[in-house]
């Protein structure tokens, strides 16, 4: 027999190596998914895209598309410790401010401005989530709610640096190289391949299993030696330092920013993605990504309906799939299993 784990050791048997029916693990029948075959194809075709669709638009609707699934997956990191953030585009929009005042007043480098995007976000919150992390259900979601809308004050009154309502104009791109629409997007491309790779390969290690412990039961993990505050805010920078970066991507791809790019609506877009694709699977922000940006461009000629077909879905999904739409395949087998053992 294998030699347990040092974590398996200080963890108990509900947090040890075997798999729970709890909602919240990841089950196997998604893991084809994540296969690196599956992942190398998926890779390879992105890259070969903008050979077979030069056209703008589409481009321009793959970079919002990588540009959100980082967000997403930023705030899924927060999730899986058991929290949900209501003010993450809060910290998506200090980045990108961050990224745009760098290049434009002070003349910085894009790869300077992107490092300050990601740090200066992560320093917040440093500070404000030995705070807010000690709050739990309800009170925490209404808490990062008020910290947001006071963020998305800040930029609206701090005028002499945010410009106001009326936001940043003219935000630079990253460098000439990457003005055209095709190396934009080979750039943003390759910041969703290495963020999402180091997002799955965290919540692969034995550290995503602490942190997926502390959510199953954060008194349990307490008691076996796991230090819970310090996790979840050292997870909390990690996930707000990079939404700041998909801040700065955004800045720099649109060339303009104001208030309302990272108002309550954002950070709710970015909850109902992990909520239809899948909260506890790194795979459901990806899909639900797909789902809330690219499904809107199939109803551009019926805007009235988005809203009443995306409460429609998230119903559903709520009330079928407990896993969101990852967990759809989990559910057919449960259904094909149901109706064999009947016969």
């Amino acid at each position: 027999m294998s030699k347990p784990s040092t974590l398996d050791s200080t963890l108990p048997p509900r947090f040890a190596s075997q798999p729970t029916a709890h909602a919240g693990t990841v089950r196997t029948p998604r893991r084809w998914l994540a296969h690196p075959a599956v992942v190398a194809v998926v890779i390879a075709l992105l890259i070969a895209l903008p050979f077979f669709a030069q056209d703008k638009f589409v481009l321009s609707v793959a970079v919002t598309t990588f540009i959100t699934a980082i967000a997403a997956c930023a705030l899924h990191l927060i999730v899986r410790t058991g929290h949900v953030s209501l003010g993450h585009a809060a910290f998506m929009g200090i980045g990108a401010y961050v990224s745009a005042i760098a290049t434009m007043n002070f003349g910085l480098p894009f790869p300077v401005a992107v490092c300050l995007a990601f740090l200066v976000p992560a320093a917040l919150a440093l500070v404000v989530g030995p705070i807010l992390l000690r709050l739990t259900g309800k009170y925490f979601v209404l808490v990062t709610l008020l910290f947001g809308e006071i963020v998305r004050t800040a930029f609206v009154n701090w005028t002499d640096v945010t410009g106001g309502s009326t936001g940043i104009s003219g935000v630079p791109a990253p460098s000439p190289f990457f003005s055209g629409a095709v190396p934009f997007y080979y750039l943003a491309l390759g910041f969703a391949i290495v963020i999402i790779g180091i997002i799955g390969r965290l919540l692969a290690s034995e550290t995503g299993r602490v942190i997926d412990s502390i959510r199953e039961g954060e008194a349990l993990a307490r008691c076996s030696g796991v230090p819970v505050l310090a996790t979840k805010v050292a997870v909390f920078m990690l996930g707000c330092g990079i939404v700041g970066v998909a801040g700065a991507l955004q800045a720099h791809f649109v060339r303009y920013i104001d208030p309302t790019s990272f108002a309550l609506e954002q950070s709710l877009n970015l909850v109902v993605i992990n909520v239809i694709g899948g909260m506890y699977t790194l795979i459901g922000p990806i899909v639900g990504t797909l789902f809330l940006v690219l499904l809107p461009e199939f109803l551009r000629g019926y805007v009235e309906l988005q809203h009443v077909f995306f409460g429609i879905v998230l119903i559903l999904v709520m009330a079928f799939f407990s896993g969101g739409i990852a967990d759809a395949g989990a559910l057919l087998k449960r259904i094909g299993a149901g109706r064999g053992g009947a016969r």
